[in-house]
């Protein structure tokens, strides 16, 4: 167990925050060991400890995650501020084995916070971008406001990333973009490309609806991951 200090929380989208944590003691980097996709198991008080994938990549200095205001840990965890303290528990989850994945074209496909974890894999990628092929990134929410990091977007495709972001209620939003969920967005984008790898974060339901999809565009199952 590791105690792990607040030091930003940013609002993301609508009841989500971002929070940035540094172990005790650290001061260069966090020092913790995890492949992006993993996540941490968080808990505060006497609550049940809550699950939280990483959305920092291993190599940022500090580590960072989504907190979505709900029940429990979460609901607690969301109204701290920096300089308190949350306990580490453990790292769980398999990630995404990029390492495996070299010379291949990445799509990932998240829903909501599901972003989280494919940040990870995002940020750990663009840093060693010669490695890869094309990286596309599907993003569905409910709003346009349910979208997370916003401010990093633009960045993304100033890397070369093709952004395609879609909502499923569209009314009373101001939004000239595709709506529908988006597992909508893949006959568009996977044709063009050579060897795509799907990795995939989001509800139960989307990622099995996903996977049905992918698999009918003959994905093998090798080539679909999931975080967890």
């Amino acid at each position: 167990m590791r105690s792990l200090i607040i030091t930003g929380v940013r609002d993301q989208a609508r009841g989500v925050r971002s929070f940035d944590l540094m172990p005790e003691g650290a001061t260069e980097t966090h020092g913790v060991a995890f492949v992006p996709g993993q996540v941490a198991v968080l808990a505060v008080e006497d609550e049940a400890p809550a699950y939280f994938a990483f959305a920092s990549a291993p190599e940022d200095r500090e580590l960072e995650v989504l907190v979505k205001q709900k029940m429990g840990a979460s609901n607690l965890i969301f109204e701290m501020q920096p300089g308190e303290r949350i306990q580490l528990l453990e790292v769980a989850g398999h990630g995404f084995a990029l390492d495996e994945q070299k010379g291949k074209d990445l799509v990932f496909i998240a829903m909501g916070t599901g972003v989280a974890p494919l940040r990870s894999a995002l940020r750990h990628v663009l840093k060693r971008k010669e490695d890869f092929g094309q990286c596309v990134v599907l993003y569905g929410a409910r709003t346009p406001d349910d979208f997370c990091f916003r401010d990093e977007t633009d960045g993304w495709e100033d890397a070369g990333v093709e952004l395609r972001q879609v909502i499923s209620r569209p009314d009373g939003h101001d939004w000239s973009g595709p709506t529908g969920y988006v597992q909508s967005l893949l006959d568009h984008v996977l044709p063009n490309l050579q060897s795509p790898v799907a990795l995939i974060c989001g509800s139960l339901e989307m990622i099995d609806q996903t996977r049905d999809r992918l698999g009918q565009m003959g994905f093998r199952p090798n080539e679909i991951l999931t975080n967890y």
